[in-house]
């Protein structure tokens, strides 16, 4: 069986990032983000992670300029950037789009994406379980629309499935980005129109868009045990210091018993995501029976942890100015994001010969 825990590695890994947002993103700057809105992402917090620590090519080739990482290693850094919520666009840049383009061999550069200018996104709706094509192809050039896009507004590079296969667009010409009002402002979802945009292929078929799917929806669990992860701490230290009738609220049987269940269900969830990415990173048969139960776990567990969070904080947990309402946010649209949890049972079902719920499987 693959060694589950952390190598000193990915330990350190997981310490430098941790310790380049503490420095660099602390919720503060995350809320005046939010705040001043505007922006597709924070460009300051991009630069550190992309270009000072070369993360944005963590899982570009080494052959194409990058550092040639596997699975674990980006999970090491998704699982920080979601304890800090990080309004940067590694999840769907540095992972997705750069796996839908390492799934269709190299027909493009991925040379740029590993200096971080430009960023990418696989044009395909945030909550997207499968490849369904709302793009079509002719004379090299793409017509249709594509609606909710995560991290759309900022991508110099779109990665467009269409009917023939994936196609590439870069720039803006032929190209309408429109914003939509998003749950999560840290992730900001736009509308993709195109209108005779000019586009490459770079993979035929729908393989290489829907390995990118797959790999999201392992990926992204991640990013949701981090959410999790910083949830649980910040609640803990929280009630160890609030006084209610003279004694730490953390002392009440009932606060310390919600506790101790999330910790478990934390770490249930933790134990799910690693199978899931060892697999991914082996390429083990069981990968999509382990992504899918990786989304399921993960996605609820994020999600509890943030209403846990924002209710045993008392009144300041509702409030704006603190950071427990980015959190809980996250935990929501990441739940949805690449299936929700009822769409990936559906899928299992399937991979595993059970009976399948009445719900479409997307």
């Amino acid at each position: 069986m693959t060694d589950l825990l952390d190598t000193p590695e990915e330990e350190d890994l997981r310490a430098s990032v941790r310790s380049m947002l503490a420095a660099g993103c602390p919720w503060q700057s995350v809320l005046a983000f939010v705040s001043g809105g505007g922006e597709p992402f924070d460009a300051a917090v991009w630069r550190r992670l992309a270009v000072e620590m070369g993360l944005a090519g963590l899982l570009v080739p080494e052959e194409y300029g990058g550092a040639g990482a596997h699975w674990r290693a980006a999970a090491v850094v998704l699982e920080e950037l979601g304890r800090a919520v990080a309004p940067v666009p590694f999840l769907t840049s540095a992972v997705v789009a750069t796996a839908a383009l390492r799934s269709a061999g190299g027909a493009f550069p991925l040379g740029p994406l590993a200096s971080g200018a430009p960023t990418a996104a696989l044009a395909v709706p945030f909550g997207a379980v499968a490849v369904r094509p709302t793009v079509t192809a002719s004379g090299g050039r793409l017509t249709g629309s594509v609606r909710g896009v995560a991290d759309g507004l900022g991508a110099g590079v779109l990665l467009v499935p269409a009917a023939e296969g994936l196609w590439v667009v870069e720039g803006d010409a032929g190209v309408v980005r429109t914003p939509v009002v998003s749950l999560d402002e840290t992730r900001p979802l736009c509308d993709l129109a195109f209108a005779g945009a000019p586009a490459r292929l770079v993979a035929n078929g729908p393989a290489a868009a829907a390995d990118a799917l797959r790999t999201a929806a392992t990926m992204v669990a991640a990013e949701q045990v981090g959410v999790a992860s910083w949830c649980l701490d910040s609640t803990v230290e929280y009630v160890r210091t609030r006084h209610q009738f003279g004694r730490p609220v953390g002392s009440f049987q009932a606060v310390k018993h919600r506790l101790a269940d999330l910790w478990v269900d934390l770490t249930q969830a933790r134990a799910v995501l690693r199978h899931a990415v060892a697999d991914l990173a082996t390429g083990g048969a069981d990968a999509p029976v382990a992504s899918a139960l990786a989304k399921i776990v993960c996605s609820e567990v994020a999600v509890r942890a943030a209403e846990e969070c924002v209710q045993l904080h008392g009144g300041i947990g509702f409030t704006w100015e603190h950071p427990a309402h980015l959190y809980l946010k996250r935990a929501k649209a990441t739940a949805i994001a690449y299936g929700s949890p009822d769409r990936h049972r559906a899928r299992l079902a399937a991979l595993v010969d059970l009976p399948a719920p009445p719900l479409e499987v997307a």
